[in-house]
Parts: structure tokens; C-alpha cells; sequence
């Protein structure tokens, strides 16, 4: 009990410290997302003066030290992984063995594999994505707990008469083990406060979001374009105070302000590859300038570092991007990366401002190219061909497929409605599919099960046509083998599903020209109807590709 007592007051005197360095300045290294490589090495030097320290205040016993030299290595490894926890394990452990003793080998090897320990602990929680993990004093309690029962173990297998490194291990192993594992969780505890002060302020940015929402209302109200970008990107660098704010449509670079101006230039094709990835998979890139760096392909004279790539979207359509900069000599804090989302966010909600206008014009093209699209010419001709060869064998099937055909185009051209029914839409598509059905032959078979009740289900115009089409021309037209298309049609409740599939599995939504049917159907339904309904892919590679329509049983509403 009297060692347990001393060691908790040698253990205060960590506290002191841990509280005196996180009011200094060099604390902020441990405010920024990642932690650079010069901030690691003032990390070395501070642990391993925390271990070293833990030597010099150890209590003797049977000829050896108790004391919390663990809390260092192990604090280290933790904060910043195992090259950071092996070296300053190394070091307060090459000191401790020059105190000598019968345990001094043992001893310095034991903090060693303590820094290692709380290392593999970093690469753990970072790997299985719980990096907040790591600042968690019940995460640096158990780790220690765990490092100071390694080294009992240590010094039992290596210090030597064995009957004296028992009877020491006896007397300190408690001790120790309750001492440095509580130290180690209170000190982690004050710098986890004192970051999350520091990360408090990334509340702020509401405040900033809402100033620049208010600032750049009425800039969105004229549209997204190179000159209401420029007047954002001024607004957005003036509030945040970062390096440089850049925006982008999806292909150029719209405005710039700020480091790096003189030759990233508006106008220009984006050049990063970062940018190009955020607006393709329609997600937050972050470089933070240490892990992953910010590289201009522009200019070698360039500072910027790190970057915060954000995009921006109407409808969960990507537009463009907001993209922030830091440069090498500024740390890309988490104020500002939080900032950069949400402002993406406040400009996204914006442009809806003026998207119902932008969504109707849309609605127009897409309804102007999906006709374009069923007046395929290589379905035309391809058709035409169909039928000469049939012709000479058999004139009046050819006679009845030139019916289909005038028919086909005919209900195209007359077809000016925004709305159909069921039924006229099986009609139409039965045209197609008899042309079809005669250009394949046998390879080709067509499968129908439909709902009566659901035949005056009112769709938009040309829902089945494309999805049939795709089914076909880019699914079982690719197979060696025979191919079977089948329509199901059917009620659920509240709702009316339509499924088109297809057995050859083959459907790749990377493909534009495979999926262009299917998004401007998707996006009618929608805008009719909701954004609870539209289509959904499901593929089995080379068996089945089902694209399914929901839609309510009570059809589209009247326009």
C-alpha cells in the first residue's frame, strides 16, 4: 500500500505536466487532423522525456525501480503509431538500462515492446476506422494495463536469480500496473480536452455557413456559372481565411482566389486528379497534405499542400466542386475541413433555389432525346434488312412486320403526351419486340406477365420502350446462346412494380451508353411522382440483369 501511495504521488507530477503542455503552443500539434512528420518528432521528444522522467522519480525496490516509465512509450505508440512508440520506448529504455540493477535488461526491453504495443493499438483502430478511438482514456487505461503485464512477464523471463525477479515483480507488479494505468488515461484524458477545445471551435462554422449563405443568396439566384463562381469563391476565402478556394463545373475550372492564382487559371480543364475523383464517385476528397498531398501538375513553384475537395450537387447530381487549399507551411485544420463541407452543403441546398427551373428544362431534353433515341437509325436499318431477308421466303410475315414497324414509329411521332397508359405502352413496346423477335429467331424469347387490373396504370410516356431496348441491344444481342426477355408486371399494396429482365447479365452501370435509358426514366419518374419512386439495377454477372420500375398503384398524376 505504501508503494501504491508513493507511485500515485510521482504519477501527479505527470499530470502537472500533461496539463502545463497542453496550455502550450507546441500542443497544437496534436489539434490537426493528421499529425506531421516535424510534429512527431516533438512528440519523441516530449514522451521520451515523460519516460525518462518516470525513471528519474522511481521508488527503489529489492535493488531495481517501481515506477510509471510506461505511461511515455505507450502514450506515444498510441498517439502516433509504432515508430513513434518504439522509438520513445527505446529511448527512456536505453536510459533506464545505464541506471543498472539486476533488471536494467530487462527493463529497457520491456519499454520498448510497451511503445510497440500501444503502436499496434494506433494501426488497430486506424485500420478498423476508429480513429476517435485513439484519444480515448479508456483505450490508453486497457492498453497500459496490457503493456505493464508484458513487462512483468519480461522481467521474470530474462532478469536473473528468477527467485529475486519474482519476489520483485511481487512487490511492484500492482502498483505499477493500477499507477501507470491510471496515469496513462488521466494525462490522455487532458489532451483529449483540450483537443476537442480546440476542435470546438469547428462550430463556428455554422456561423460562417450561414454568413456565407446569406452573402451568396443572391448570387445562386442568377445561376451557377463563371462569373457568380468567381463572386462565391471571393466570398467563401474571405470568411474562411484558407490558402486558396477554387470552384469548378465538371470539366473546368470555374474561378480561383487566392495562392496559386497566376497559373491556375478560370477557363481552364481541371487538372487534379483528386477533383476528378470527388466528381466521379460524387464524394468529399481530403488530402491533408501529410498522409495524402496535394501535388499541382501545373506549376513546381506551387505551395499549395493539402486540399479539401467537396462537390457540389443538385438532386444528387454532381455540378461541381468547392475545392479549399492550404498551403505546406499551414496545417489544414478541422475547423476549416468541417467548414468546407458544410458550405458545400448550404450552396447545394441553394442552387435549389433555382433547380425547378433548371429540372423542367432538363426534363424537356431528356424527354427530346429519349424520342431521338427510339428513332434509332441502326434499329432502322437493322429492321429493314429483317424484314428483305424474310421477304423472299415468307411475304406476308413480312408484310406483317412491316405493319409492326410503320407502327412502331408511327405511335413515336404521335406520341407527344407526357403520359401513357400501361396498356399503350405494351402496345408500343409489342411492335419493337415483334421485330425483334423476328431479327433473333429462336435466340430470342419473350416472356410476359402482367396485371389486368394494372393496364390503365399511368406512366410516363415511353417508360417500357428504353428498358426494353437496353435489355436487348446491350444485353442478349451480346450472347452466344439463347436469350429470354421477360415483362412482369405486378401490385403490392400501395405500389405497382414493373420488372424488365434479362438472362444475360451483362449490364454495367460505368457504361453511359448501357444506362442512358434507364436515368432519364428514372429522372421522369421522379419528377412526376417523387423521389421515393424510379428504377433499380440488379445484376448477376452473366445470368440475369432485372431493372426494376416502383411506381404508385395509382399511377402518375394528370399534368
Amino acid at each position: 500500500m505504501k508503494l501504491l501511495l508513493a507511485l500515485l504521488q510521482t504519477m501527479s507530477v505527470f499530470l502537472v505536466v500533461a496539463y502545463i503542455y497542453s496550455k502550450s503552443p507546441a500542443f497544437k500539434s496534436l489539434a490537426t487532423i493528421s499529425i506531421r512528420r516535424r510534429n512527431k518528432f516533438y512528440l519523441y521528444l516530449f514522451f521520451s522525456a515523460i519516460s525518462m522522467m518516470g525513471t528519474y522519480l522511481g521508488l527503489p525496490v529489492h535493488d531495481a525501480l517501481a515506477n510509471t516509465r510506461a505511461i511515455g512509450p505507450v502514450l506515444a505508440g498510441i498517439i502516433g503509431g509504432p515508430v513513434l512508440g518504439i522509438a520513445v520506448g527505446f529511448t527512456g529504455g536505453l536510459h533506464r538500462y545505464f541506471f543498472g540493477g539486476f533488471t536494467a535488461l530487462s527493463c529497457g526491453l520491456s519499454t520498448t515492446v510497451e511503445g510497440l504495443i500501444g503502436g499496434i493499438v494506433h494501426l488497430v483502430l486506424t485500420r478498423k476506422n476508429k480513429s476517435s478511438r485513439i484519444f480515448d482514456p479508456t483505450t490508453a487505461f486497457l492498453t497500459t494495463i496490457f503493456a505493464e503485464a508484458v513487462q512483468m512477464g519480461i522481467i521474470l523471463a530474462v532478469s536473473r536469480p528468477f527467485e529475486d525477479a519474482l519476489r520483485l515483480v511481487e512487490a511492484i507488479a500492482l502498483p505499477m500496473i493500477i499507477t501507470s494505468s491510471a496515469g496513462a488515461a488521466l494525462f490522455m484524458s487532458m489532451i483529449r480536452d483540450r483537443r476537442n477545445l480546440y476542435e470546438s471551435a469547428a462550430a463556428t462554422f455554422s456561423t460562417k455557413a450561414l454568413r456565407i449563405a446569406e452573402r451568396t443568396l443572391n448570387i445562386l439566384a442568377k445561376g451557377f456559372g463563371r462569373e457568380t463562381a468567381c463572386e462565391m469563391a471571393t466570398i467563401i476565402h474571405e470568411e474562411t481565411g484558407v490558402g486558396a478556394v477554387a470552384i469548378t463545373d465538371t470539366e473546368k475550372v470555374l474561378a480561383w482566389v487566392g495562392c496559386g492564382s497566376d497559373h491556375h487559371e478560370p477557363g481552364s480543364l481541371i487538372a487534379s486528379a483528386l477533383t476528378r475523383k470527388a466528381i466521379a464517385e460524387n464524394n468529399v476528397i481530403f488530402a491533408d497534405g501529410i498522409n495524402e498531398r496535394y501535388s499541382c501538375t501545373l506549376s513546381e513553384e506551387c505551395m499549395l499542400n493539402s486540399v479539401l475537395v467537396v462537390p457540389l450537387t443538385l438532386d444528387n447530381d454532381v455540378i461541381g466542386t468547392i475545392k479549399l487549399y492550404e498551403t505546406r507551411d499551414k496545417p489544414f485544420l478541422n475547423m476549416n475541413k468541417s467548414l468546407g463541407e458544410g458550405i458545400a452543403a448550404v450552396l447545394s441546398n441553394q442552387l435549389l433555389l433555382y433547380g425547378y427551373e433548371q429540372q423542367k428544362s432538363l426534363l424537356t431534353m431528356a424527354e427530346l432525346k429519349l424520342i431521338q433515341a427510339q428513332v434509332n437509325p441502326h434499329f432502322l436499318f437493322n429492321s429493314l434488312n429483317t424484314i428483305i431477308s424474310i421477304i423472299r421466303q415468307d411475304a406476308d410475315r413480312a408484310r406483317e412486320l412491316l405493319i409492326h414497324l410503320s407502327n412502331f414509329f408511327r405511335k413515336n411521332l404521335k406520341r407527344s403526351g407526357n403520359l401513357s397508359t400501361l396498356e399503350e405502352e405494351l402496345d408500343h413496346v409489342s411492335s419493337y419486340l415483334k421485330i425483334e423477335k423476328a431479327r433473333f429467331e429462336d435466340r430470342l424469347t419473350i416472356e410476359m406477365d402482367i396485371d389486368p387490373s394494372l393496364l390503365g396504370l399511368k406512366l410516363p410516356t415511353f417508360t417500357l420502350q428504353p428498358l426494353m431496348e437496353n435489355a436487348i441491344k446491350h444485353g442478349i444481342s451480346n450472347m452466344l446462346e439463347p436469350g429470354r426477355a421477360r415483362i412482369h408486371v405486378w401490385r403490392d399494396k400501395d405500389f405497382a412494380y414493373i420488372e424488365i429482365e434479362d438472362n444475360a447479365g451483362i449490364y454495367n452501370e460505368n457504361n453511359g451508353k448501357d444506362g442512358l435509358g434507364i436515368r432519364i426514366v428514372d429522372k421522369r419518374i421522379k419528377f412526376l411522382m417523387g423521389n421515393s419512386f424510379g428504377t433499380s439495377v440488379s445484376c448477376i454477372p452473366n445470368e440475369m440483369t432485372r431493372v426494376t420500375v416502383k411506381v404508385p398503384a395509382g399511377g402518375a398524376p394528370a399534368s
